[in-house]
């Protein structure tokens, strides 16, 4: 028994076992899994890199297909230059041809038959002579005053021709309307409706305007104060009536720039020969040349500095206060670039609004300061955007149209508006309250006053406005009281700037031209009534006033012509010595602002020079174009 008691195997304990061997595996397991993390992240990572790669590389292909795009569009727009001078060459050389012709037909000794010698009866064909009759002068004959042709050159091809001219001009309009879908100033479709095949669209007023004239008809209806001719038929710049020369002024003892005798009319363009300029009247640069005017002394530079391109229409420019930044107005961003190194620094988009369909961005400004910058746009809405935040401080409602223009005060406290609802608003950035500008002329040209173009006085006491029915107003800022109406563009006005004085206004308009305006009697606040001239009816919003003092009002000083097509935007320099104007024929033309005298023409941009402005501490320019650019020169 003891035995079988005593030989038995020891128990072993019951406790928990030996931890040596686990406390060696578990670093062991945590090393693998920290290896498999690892290797997890690494993977990630390469992914990562692998798709910022392909990103870039998408991105390159994108730059590097817009860049073969505009050297398409540059080869095209060469290819088209050269067609036209090869056409321009051949039609001289017809031209030339046919008065050969019309010298030798006249020499040639005639018949003593007295019948017509292609009819054995009949009275003589048009344009020729009857027998005993002297031969007219040259003009008298049909087709150009030539009778070889108008006896002998067959209906059918004045029908080609007259074809051709049809089929060329579509083609000009089809590939503006390619290149720029946009109108500067275009109005709501629900007013409008949409613009036929082949209207213009850069003009507003193409919609509802009457049909042509037959060649040949004119209008006693024209001027100041009467409806303006059809776009596409107003005279030449160079034809225009006496009354619209360019006057340079001369200083009366009071101080005001007073029109005085001038001869010099039309562009100095006219008389030069694009292709044969002489080196000292020309300079040119990879994409763009200028051209000065031999009739004038040159004082001025150019130089193209930086090129800023868009990925859309460039409805908008403007410098900052102190010059060092320059904002642009697109197809619905806002961006800012460094005006020194041409970097943008900024983008700017409101990420809540609506997808569908274009918001273009119609005007931006900067505050004074430079810590805002407001954008006016389609959607009737006036942004203020925190620069250094990139987020929207404000947003002013209340315009019923698109909104054209902006301008701040020179305190930062009060910012204009315009827009194609036929109002101007004076908004205060504290309070975010507004005052309305309204037009309601009973005499007004037509039914369309939308504006335009604002503008604020440097004193802070006026706003002017410039609109679709001709006319450039004036109003009181403090009252809101209409001052002035300002009359003599004979289409709608696109663009105003006062001068750095405040004495001087420039407008620029649809009829190719731009007016000085003096403006320095409404300076003097003594003259002015607190009642309607000749009523009673107490002074409000759309009441004109009027100034005992100069009954006839503010008057135009001076005409700058020379521009082929629209006036779109205009700028004062920073010293009041220099206008500078963008227009639709795709050139900036600095003009002389005591003569009127242009000094030089820039060319560059594919498209219309839309949008202009000259900074204020320096002599930089900036323009904005249908062709997708922005650039800067000095």
């Amino acid at each position: 028994m003891s035995s079988t008691i005593y030989n038995h195997r020891s128990l072993q304990p019951s406790g928990p076992p030996a931890q040596g061997t686990s406390q060696q595996t578990a670093p062991a397991r945590l090393n693998e899994a920290f290896e498999v993390i690892r290797q997890e992240f690494d993977a990630a990572s390469n992914e990562l890199g692998l798709a910022r790669s392909q990103r870039d590389d998408f991105e390159n292909k994108v730059s590097g297909q817009v860049n073969e795009l505009n050297i398409i569009r540059q080869s095209l727009y060469e290819l088209e230059a050269q067609h036209t001078k090869i056409r321009k060459q051949y039609e001289e050389e017809l031209a030339r041809t046919r008065a050969e012709l019309h010298a030798l037909r006249q020499n040639m000794p005639h018949a003593p038959t007295p019948h017509p010698p292609l009819s054995s009866s009949g009275p003589p064909m048009a344009g020729l002579p009857g027998p005993g009759t002297s031969r007219p002068p040259p003009l008298a004959a049909p087709f150009g005053g030539d009778p070889f042709f108008s006896r002998r050159e067959p209906p059918t091809t004045r029908d080609a021709q007259e074809r051709e001219m049809i089929e060329r001009e579509r083609a000009e309009r089809e590939r503006d309307r390619l290149m720029d879908q946009r109108d500067p100033k275009r109005l709501k479709a629900d007013r409008m409706g949409k613009p036929e095949r082949g209207s213009d669209i850069y003009s507003p007023s193409l919609g509802n305007m009457p049909k042509l004239p037959p060649p040949g008809a004119t209008s006693g209806m024209t001027g100041p104060g009467m409806p303006s001719a059809p776009i596409g038929h107003l005279p030449h710049p160079s034809a225009r009536p006496p009354s619209a020369a360019p006057t340079p002024l001369s200083v009366d003892t009071a101080g005001a720039l007073m029109p005085t005798n001038n001869s010099g009319s039309g562009s100095f363009l006219d008389d030069i020969d694009l292709h044969n300029v002489p080196p000292e009247l020309k300079k040119e640069g990879t994409d763009w040349f200028a051209i000065f005017n031999p009739k004038v002394k040159r004082v001025l530079d150019v130089n193209l500095v930086h090129t800023l391109m868009h990925e859309s229409v460039v409805c908008c420019v403007r410098f900052s206060a102190d010059g060092k930044y320059l904002a642009t107005g697109c197809n619905r961003t806002a961006q800012i670039y460094d005006t020194k190194t041409g970097v943008k620094t900024c983008v700017l988009a409101d990420e809540s609004a609506g997808k569908s369909g274009d918001l273009y961005i119609r005007s931006v400004c900067f505050s004074p300061d430079g810590k805002f910058l407001a954008t006016g746009a389609e959607d009737k809405q006036i942004r203020i955007w925190d620069i250094a935040k990139k987020r929207i401080r404000n947003v002013f409602d209340g315009h019923q149209q698109e909104i054209y223009s902006l301008d701040f005060s020179s305190d930062g406290n009060l910012i204009v508006s315009g827009s194609g609802d036929k109002t101007a608003r004076i908004w205060n950035m504290t309070t975010g309250m507004n005052q309305v500008l309204t037009i309601n002329d009973p005499d007004s040209l037509n039914n369309d006053a939308g504006v335009t173009s604002v503008v604020i006085s440097p004193n802070g006491r006026f706003v002017a406005a410039g609109s679709l029915d001709t006319v450039v107003r004036i109003w009181d800022v403090q009252t809101g009281q209409l001052l002035e109406r300002l009359r003599g563009h004979r289409d709608s006005v696109y663009s105003v700037s006062f001068t750095p004085d405040g004495k001087g206004l420039v407008s620029g308009s649809l009829d190719k031209t731009l007016k000085y305006w003096d403006v320095s009697g409404l300076n003097s606040s003594s003259g002015i009534r607190s009642k309607k001239e000749g009523g009673d009816v107490p002074n409000g919003p759309g009441v004109l006033v009027r100034k005992e003092s100069e009954k006839g009002g503010s008057q135009c000083t001076m005409n700058f012509t020379g521009h082929k097509d629209y006036v779109l935007s205009v700028a004062v320099s920073h010293d009041g010595q220099w206008v500078v104007s963008g227009s639709k024929d795709r050139g900036v033309q600095f003009w002389n602002a005591q003569t009127a005298l242009v000094q030089c023409m820039l060319q560059g941009h594919k498209n219309s020079v839309i949008s202009i402005d000259l900074s204020p501490t320096g002599s930089v320019l900036a323009t904005g174009s249908g062709d997708w650019q922005a650039r800067i020169c000095k």
